[in-house]
């Protein structure tokens, strides 16, 4: 059986402003890689968005950027046969709703284990065409991409860059998001990119005025959200499973958030840990009011065990670690 490996698949095509699916690069590499260009001065900045990207791509001219590398003609059949399988969706109500098929042309099923692999693959063209048209001699710009998220870093040419891109897109069949597209100035505000919110920052401890990366607020919404889906009051599960769980889940995230200013971000996780562990202990144990006593900080990071990611930060940089 013929079995598609990504890092062969894009390894003929490494450019230094791609990251997804690329061997040995990671999301981490491309948000290192922007900060480092926005220090550079590269500050004039295209958040860019795609509107609807994994709907919007069509098929016959993703299926040439396939067959340009893969020729086994059994796995470009099974590849089309994936983009025509009809998908079954349901709505808040439960109310059934069929997209794809046949008649479709464009879009990769959406949750389809290939589709991330195939959306890459085309967002490849956009890239290809950046670099044939010289566009970073011409925007004295940067293109970093991951998957279908890019950030175009330019040194005063930003405008010129997004008129480009959008006529790039229509060319390639797809259409920028206006609405979440914008121009920034890294040095006077922030912007997001793969979880992270980059631009100025202030050090507490003097004031002083830097260009930095940090966890954004929604990056740190998002896992005061998966904490808060695993410590329920109906769950019923061991103490132990449930500990493993959450501290699984808080050391993948800080895994991903290694990099950059992120004091402020792990200590507003580790206090919503606290408070839900608190009220999660106190309901099971059945302890009267908010378990402030008994659950204290000290006994949830030493006898519950729960890890702390600013206790987890401080013991890798003695070690040296990122």
């Amino acid at each position: 059986m013929t079995r598609l490996d990504p890092g062969a698949i894009f390894e003929a095509d490494l450019e230094d402003c791609a990251y997804g699916y690329r061997p040995k690069r990671s999301a981490l590499d491309a948000v290192q890689l922007t900060h480092r260009l926005i220090r550079r001065g590269y500050t004039d900045v295209v958040d860019a968005d795609l509107s609807k990207y994994f709907d919007a791509i069509p098929h016959r001219e993703l299926m040439q950027s396939v067959a340009r590398r893969v020729c086994d003609p059994h796995v470009l059949r099974l590849i089309k046969l994936w983009l025509s399988c009809p998908v079954e969706e349901r709505d808040g109500k439960g109310r059934r709703r069929m997209t794809g098929g046949k008649s479709n042309k464009r879009g990769t099923p959406q949750g389809g284990v290939i589709s991330p692999l195939l959306a890459n693959l085309y967002m490849n063209r956009f890239l290809k065409f950046w670099r044939m048209r010289e566009c970073g001699a011409a925007f004295r710009a940067h293109l970093v991409n991951f998957a279908d998220d890019f950030v175009i870093l330019s040194c005063g040419h930003a405008e010129e860059a997004l008129t480009w891109t959008r006529a790039a897109m229509t060319r390639l069949g797809l259409t920028l998001n206006e609405a979440k597209t914008s121009i920034r100035d890294a040095r006077t505000e922030g912007f997001d990119f793969l979880g992270d919110t980059l631009g100025p920052n202030f050090d507490p401890r003097n004031g002083r005025k830097y260009l930095g990366a940090s966890p954004s607020k929604k990056s740190v919404r998002r896992i005061k959200g998966k904490i808060g889906d695993l410590l329920p009051s109906g769950n019923k599960a061991p103490w132990p499973q449930v500990r493993n769980r959450l501290n699984r889940l808080l050391a993948g995230w800080s895994a991903y958030f290694s990099y950059g200013t992120r004091a402020s971000a792990y200590r507003a996780v580790d206090h919503h840990v606290d408070g839900r562990v608190r009220r999660f202990l106190a309901k099971r144990h059945k302890e009267p009011g908010r378990g402030t006593r008994r659950f204290s900080w000290s006994n949830i990071r030493g006898d519950f065990g729960v890890a702390s990611l600013v206790l987890s930060k401080s013991r890798a940089a003695v070690v040296g670690l990122p």
